[in-house]
């Protein structure tokens, strides 16, 4: 249930057979039955049961086609274990084809002549349907009109973090001067995006469902314009599509924004100098260490919590398809997602970041790692809690911990205990030496970090979330 959640949030294309009870036991809660419509049809786009083995093709067909067109999701067919061995005669169809939806010229032109009179123009980049040249005509075009340009929430990797263009993120991170930019913006693109809770932060930062800014909405499926706000120019266009005919576009010279563009970078580049946060192993200098160390194309995957934040707040994403993380934000999905990674992209550096509650959820998928020889390096932030609970928690209640504390494991034994290489990080000035011993081992390896659970985040300590806290109002 939980990747079907994820893929209808990561807007994934995706089918998912699922066995079941057979024809003649339906409705009777047979073993291990589950009503498929129910159980799936929130989370999917579509799911039905299969019950004539003769219309197999017509329904794995229609299954490509509802998952890869408009925006794409997840589907669930439902295989009766009776029907999976009736005997039929079926002829073989071709591959799906899907229709394409392309920006009309009028909306092309509409959006030049908006932005031609615009003073504090963004855009926001992300969601589904990019590719290497799709990224590179974004960031051409930003360059060409001198555009600020953020990625929505966990799409950091759209857009070289490194370029002048590129003014940082919106999730769990989000710089303040960077939410405070975007309320001041008077016009906006946002190309791919859905506008979710994470990326407007909770629908503050960008006003629903009639924005403050100018909106130009570009997305695959018509079902998302309008879904929560009202955009000026609303665009059903493929990614692809639209990212191409940008280029037509001539921009103003000179640029009316170079200075709002500037300060917008300005703002960037301050907020991602490490700020201290306590404890002898520093999450914000293992960070820089590690976007330093890696390859440009080294895939780094993460799941949920706050360990997170030093991640997307600190490390520098340089091309396209380097990020791997949920926007459904859950936990466990790093370690399934290097693995996949590396058997997808064998001679490609791929490094998974857990919080120590994230990487037990999945952690026996270790296993996997060691079956098929895959040298991927995970690193466990362990600061002993659940960090994300733990800091509402603080927030709203302090001092009134609640079942988020954990008694961990040794991690690097814990790796050992499989057959992988395991370190143990007490100091951040151990960090790098570990990290080239478990790169030269050739074997999975676990890198513990020994984290000091008073840093809730990358701007925010206990203490300091206590501080904060609402007094409770008899």
């Amino acid at each position: 249930m939980l990747v079907i959640h994820i893929a209808q949030q990561d807007s994934t294309p995706m089918i998912l057979f699922v066995g079941m009870p057979q024809r003649g036991h339906r409705d009777r809660e047979a073993f291990q039955e589950i009503d498929i419509n129910a159980f799936f049809g929130s989370v999917s786009k579509w799911a039905t049961f299969i019950d004539d083995a003769s219309r197999i093709p017509e329904y794995v067909s229609r299954a490509y086609h509802t998952a890869c067109s408009g925006r794409p999701g997840p589907v669930v067919l439902g295989l009766p274990e009776d029907m999976l061995r009736d005997r039929v005669r079926v002829s073989t169809i071709k591959p799906a084809q899907y229709a394409e939806a392309h920006a009309d010229s009028g909306s092309m032109a509409a959006l030049a002549d908006a932005l031609g009179k615009a003073s504090r123009p963004m855009m926001i980049v992300g969601g589904p349907g990019w590719s290497p040249k799709v990224s590179a005509d974004v960031q051409a075009f930003a360059e060409r009109f001198d555009l600020p340009v953020a990625s929505s929430f966990r799409y950091q990797d759209y857009f070289d973090n490194r370029h002048p263009n590129y003014v940082g993120d919106f999730g769990i991170a989000t710089d303040p001067h960077l939410a405070e930019r975007i309320q001041a913006s008077d016009f906006l693109i946002a190309m791919g995006v859905r506008l979710g809770e994470m990326t407007t932060r909770g629908y503050t930062l960008i006003k629903a469902p009639a924005p403050d800014q100018f909106l130009v909405h570009i997305y695959p499926g018509a079902e998302e314009l309008g879904r929560v706000y009202r955009a000026d120019i609303p665009i059903q266009s493929s990614i692809s599509s639209f990212a191409a005919k940008l280029q037509h576009l001539e921009p103003p010279s000179p640029s009316p924004w170079e200075d709002w563009r500037k300060s917008a970078r300005a703002d960037y580049e301050a907020s991602i100098v490490p700020q201290e946060t306590p404890g002898a192993v520093k999450l914000e200098q293992i960070i820089a260490t590690l976007s330093e160390m890696l390859d440009e194309d080294a895939i780094v995957t993460n799941g949920a919590g706050n360990s997170t934040g030093w991640l997307h707040r600190y490390f520098q994403y340089k091309k396209y398809r380097t990020q791997l993380a949920p926007t459904a934000g859950s936990m466990g999905y790093s370690l399934p997602a290097a693995i996949s990674a590396k058997l997808l992209y064998p001679d490609r550096q791929v490094v998974c970041w857990a919080g120590d509650g994230c990487f037990l959820m999945t952690s026996q998928e270790l296993a996997t790692a060691i079956h098929y020889a895959l040298p991927i390096i995970i690193i466990v932030a362990n600061n002993n809690m659940y960090g994300t609970i733990r800091m509402h928690q603080e927030k709203s209640y302090p001092n009134r911990v609640l079942g988020t504390t954990l008694t961990n494991p040794d991690f690097a034994a814990y790796a050992r205990s499989f057959g992988a290489h395991g370190e143990t990080v007490e100091t951040t000035e151990e960090f790098r030496s570990a990290f080239e011993r478990a790169a030269a081992s050739g074997k999975p390896a676990i890198i513990e970090l020994k984290l000091d659970s008073e840093a809730l985040n990358s701007r925010l300590t206990i203490s300091q979330a206590r501080k904060m806290a609402v007094p409770e109002t008899a």
